[in-house]
């Protein structure tokens, strides 16, 4: 009975009834005085052994309690429940509280650029309100996709649909699928949070212990997992077969359908969060600490996360200026570039060689593109035992003699045959990643850095088919000698770092593309990275399915 008292609901504070909210609230706060009370007396009664562990596990469970109630006082959209968050922590409870690490939602953007939670509008408040009653939180991932309004809303109804509504996957193996797709990119941040999510709709904690734990359905997963994250151009129909044939763990299309949305959803999502540096959230693992502040504020423990005073960052962020007169040049070449390439286009058109021949140039120098930071990252126990062959990684596919044959989108595309595969087997899903992709292809402010009035749409196509040409993938009405003239070897170097090995992603490689535009500029091209890595995934995925129907 003690321990039902001790059970803390966090679902009433999703509530949109006020009233609902103070009764959790306060059940909260209850709970909270409860278990400092019994520390408390645990601390003052003479020490026997066997209490120790016990008296540890309590400690832990009531700080994970308080990092919740923290997260709550900075992220809620709700009013009345970070002021109640921040009241009961401020209470004077005779115990350690914890503060936050860092500065805000990413670590390569100031935080004062972000929309702060509780200054939103009307209609982001609704977005957030949201957001928060299906996740029971405002993620960071949230917070910086707010530059691009309607571009998030469009995210989050389809990764609601993913997740919380009907489809062929019960909830617990989507979350399971989550943490298996972000892990192959070592993303510590989406797996701390889909394992949270899975233990919350019911998952088997046995499965978090590796993925050999898990069910064999979903071991036979992780093939395709590790070929679609980092070599997806080698699905055949062979690897559809062998899942849809394995007898008592065979999968049925749909359900794999909604598996390869999901694998492809978290690969780009790993993608944007080391993309745009997104910082742990709060209530989880280097999101918070229950040490002091110390004199300077900050502690050597923070500096290793990257969380540098303010004082520190703005030394850095100066030293970055001293070439702000080489940056505005670099936005008038570029408009300039644009402009005569324009001009071109209208004087002149290559013929189709020309064009099939431009394409496998760009395809072999996309090859010698690497970060002098390209260094083998070896992924930490608690995120690699949920995927196995560590080793494979992101390839060049025209490496070692391999050849692998241009994927032609005039054969088999998103618009003409993977959206209505998609639709017809996972229905409505098709529609909602439809609408996403061409939000991000299309979302313009027409402004570049301090210009206005700007078609930036000849910029985005080069983006966009530069990533698709990475992944072989062409278009015949493309001519691939604009990227050469867009896109400078810093931008090349960050777009396939982020597309192809985003856990490389340093600071320094975002900062130093583009460096008089926005952060919002800068995020505006993660999407267009993220939604692109995607579709490509997704075409080759779902041509192998056709391929395997047929």
């Amino acid at each position: 009975m003690a321990e039902r008292e001790n059970e803390v609901r966090w679902d009433g504070l999703c509530s949109r009834d006020s009233t609902t909210r103070e009764t959790a609230l306060e059940n909260i706060r209850q709970i909270i005085v409860r278990k400092t009370e019994c520390l408390r007396l645990v601390k003052e009664t003479p020490y026997r052994p066997a209490d120790g562990l016990s008296n540890a596990v309590s400690l832990d469970g009531l700080n994970k309690l308080l990092a919740h109630l923290l997260m709550l006082s900075k992220r809620c959209p709700f009013k009345d429940v970070r002021e109640k968050s921040e009241f009961i922590l401020k209470s004077e409870l005779g115990i350690r509280i914890p503060r936050p690490l860092g500065h805000g939602p990413s670590r390569f953007i100031p935080e004062k650029e972000i929309l702060q939670v509780g200054s939103e509008d009307a209609q982001m408040h609704t977005l957030f309100t949201d957001s928060f009653a299906a996740l029971g939180r405002l993620d960071n991932i949230t917070l910086v996709m707010v530059f691009h309004p309607q571009y998030l809303e469009s995210f989050l109804k389809t990764q609601h649909y993913l997740l919380q509504m009907d489809g062929p996957l019960p909830l617990h193996y989507r979350h399971y699928i989550g943490i298996m797709a972000a892990a192959r990119h070592q993303c510590s941040y989406l797996v701390n949070l889909h394992v949270n999510d899975f233990l919350h709709v019911g998952g088997d904690p046995k499965w978090l212990n590796g993925l050999e734990n898990a069910p064999q359905k979903l071991q036979n997963l992780g093939e395709l997992n590790k070929v679609l994250a980092h070599r997806p151009w080698l699905i055949t129909k062979e690897h559809i077969e062998g899942l849809l044939k394995a007898e008592e763990h065979s999968w049925s299309l749909a359900e794999l359908v909604h598996a390869v949305v999901l694998l492809t959803h978290y690969h780009s999502l790993a993608s944007f969060t080391f993309g745009c540096g997104i910082s742990p959230e709060i209530h989880c693992d280097g999101g918070h600490t229950f040490r002091p502040p110390s004199v300077s504020n900050y502690c050597i423990c923070d500096i290793t996360n990257g969380n540098h005073s303010v004082d520190e960052m703005q030394v850095n962020s100066a030293a970055g200026n001293v070439s702000v007169s080489d940056s505005f040049f670099e936005v008038e070449a570029l408009m300039e570039k644009m402009k005569q390439l324009q001009e071109c286009r209208e004087e002149e058109e290559a013929s189709q060689e020309e064009m099939a021949s431009r394409f496998e140039i760009e395809k072999r120098e996309s090859m010698f593109v690497f970060s002098s930071d390209d260094d083998e990252v070896t992924p930490a126990r608690d995120v690699s035992r949920h995927f196995e062959d560590t080793s494979y990684g992101y390839k060049d596919f025209s490496r070692h003699g391999m050849h692998v044959p241009t994927f032609r989108v005039q054969d088999y595309c998103w618009e003409d045959h993977g959206y209505s595969l998609v639709n017809r087997l996972y229905p409505d899903v098709g529609q909602l990643i439809d609408e996403k992709f061409h939000i991000a292809y299309n979302l313009t402010y027409n402004t570049m850095a301090m210009h206005k009035d700007v078609d930036t749409s000849m910029l985005r196509r080069a983006i966009w088919n530069y990533i698709h040409c990475m992944f072989g993938i062409r278009y015949d009405d493309y001519d691939y000698g604009e990227i050469n003239q867009l896109l400078d070897r810093s931008f090349k170097v960050y777009i396939k770092t982020v597309v192809c090995t985003p856990e490389k992603v340093t600071k320094r490689m975002y900062d130093s593309f583009w460096r008089q535009f926005k952060h919002s500029e800068k995020v505006h091209v993660n999407l267009l990275l993220i939604e692109a890595r995607m579709q490509a995934e997704l075409l080759y995925a779902l041509r192998a399915i056709t391929r395997y129907m047929t």
